[in-house]
């Protein structure tokens, strides 16, 4: 017996654009095909399937795209639970289309052990509703953990080269070359020079007194010490031929020396998030400490140019969010005392699709785009097992968007977060996700929860 059948669908996928339909059986996507292309009548029509399936889905006048992968999520557990855990946080990425996420390793303890891997894992399929998946944390001294762990069941080795929320800091030189030339993995990095943000914290502290103002963050954290930093990460790839990933991509002058590592042959690849998008430090006037996060949102030139690389052929290959929650105390102070940090996952498709028609340097950027860089580049890139795509044999992880009557404000009270609040707070939207499915489950429909399983990630590492 078939699952779910989903028809009358506007397809997103692979580039086109379609009506269609999906049928699911148990987790997988049994057949999927075009309206036009279903017999009148007999085996295979239209009535034969409704007649098979388990339950039926006119989804007239929705759009039909494959769950969003996250591979840049802070899910805050184990130990910082009290701004959200594994079984919040992944109710708000199910509540936003996002059906699989990758969570990062600051977290307390930090998970720079296979030990400390395992643990999360577990947690997660006792508390998860999206499907996870999780990086392995550098440090100074974890070189053999992470030579030893089983990147099947890992995304991949994340690398601070820069302090953030967490501290796992790697600064030894040596401990960078070793890693970058020995690494069986995808190397994903926090590019920013502690150097250069340790003087110009030093220089505005001087400036300014007791107190830096929350809007002179781009200034406390400058766009030097993230082009410093990407270009060693970039200097370290070219020469040992690792796999990079560059995280939160937040200049013009990062993208430009990656276009030009790509060209030469480089195994580089470049991340930008909805903040960096949606924002410039012009919005610290509104929005103060809400949009403080690191990398530093930076100028409106930067901005423009992010928005421009997010065009077909453009440099930026997927998008994530860097969802990492605080309470809203914890948000309160100047550029050095309030937490950086956004809740982001829950809004961040509706909001790309809500950017791609009402911003004009987004002219030419489609639905199909959106898809590509939310869901199948980030399937192909982390080498993630049937997952991304609306493909026959595929795991049946959906989401059906549909058109508002009218636009909708985004409140905080919206907000699934345990932290319980959104920086995009007053952000007009004119869709709305209606329903998600997890391994061909119904886990979201119509604003309610419902219970669905959740599987842990497979990943096949590139060279």
């Amino acid at each position: 017996m078939a699952g779910i059948l989903l028809y009358n669908a506007e397809i997103v996928n692979e580039g086109r654009r379609f009506k269609g339909y999906v049928m699911t059986d148990g987790p997988f996507i049994a057949h999927t095909g075009e309206m036009d292309s279903l017999p009148a009548t007999g085996a295979g029509s239209l009535a034969a399937l409704i007649s098979e399936a388990d339950r039926t889905i006119d989804c007239h006048g929705m759009m039909l795209l494959p769950g969003v992968i996250d591979t840049h999520v802070h899910f805050r557990d184990p130990g910082l639970t009290e701004k959200g855990d594994m079984e919040t946080e992944s109710r708000a990425a199910i509540a936003g289309g996002v059906t699989s996420f990758v969570d990062m390793p600051n977290t307390k303890p930090a998970t720079v052990s296979s030990e400390a891997l395992e643990n999360k894992i577990k947690r997660a399929q006792e508390v998860s509703s999206a499907n996870y998946g999780f990086f392995i944390g550098a440090t100074n001294d974890n070189l053999d953990e992470l030579l030893d762990a089983d990147y099947s069941r890992v995304a991949g080795i994340k690398l601070f080269l820069g302090s953030s929320t967490g501290n796992m800091l790697v600064d030894d030189s040596s401990t960078l070359s070793q890693l970058f030339r020995k690494s069986p993995a995808l190397i994903a990095v926090h590019a920013e020079d502690e150097a250069i943000i340790m003087a110009a914290r030093q220089k505005l502290s001087e400036e300014c007194g007791e107190s830096i103002p929350v809007e002179r963050h781009p200034d406390v954290r400058p766009r030097e010490a993230c082009i410093k930093a990407t270009r060693r990460a970039i200097s370290l790839a070219r020469e040992s031929g690792a796999r990079l990933h560059v995280c939160h991509i937040s200049t013009a002058e990062e993208l430009q020396m990656i276009k030009e590592a790509k060209a030469e042959g480089v195994k580089v690849t470049a991340e930008t998030c909805p903040q960096y998008l949606l924002f410039d430090r012009n919005d610290f006037n509104r929005l103060g400490s809400r949009i403080k996060c690191n990398p530093a949102i930076k100028e409106a030139s930067d901005r423009i140019a992010l928005l421009r690389e997010l065009l077909p052929g453009g440099t930026i290959d997927t998008i994530a969010t860097d969802h990492a929650p605080h309470l809203p105390s914890q948000k309160e102070g100047d550029a050095l005392t309030a937490a950086s940090g956004m809740p982001m996952v829950q809004f961040s498709l509706r909001a790309m699709l809500e950017l791609s028609e009402t911003e004009p340097e987004l002219e030419g950027l489609s639905t199909e785009r959106i898809v590509e860089l939310m869901c199948h580049r980030p399937a192909e890139l982390f080498g993630i097992d049937r997952r991304g795509f609306i493909r026959q044999g595929y795991y049946a992880d959906l989401v059906l968007i549909e058109k508002l009557p009218r636009p909708h404000k985004i409140e905080d009270k919206d907000t699934e977060s345990l932290c319980g609040w959104t920086p995009l707070q007053g952000m007009s939207v004119g869709n709305a996700t209606n329903l998600t499915m997890v391994n061909g489950e119904i886990a979201y429909e119509a604003g309610q929860h419902r219970k669905a399983k959740a599987m842990a990630l497979g990943f096949h590492q590139k060279q």
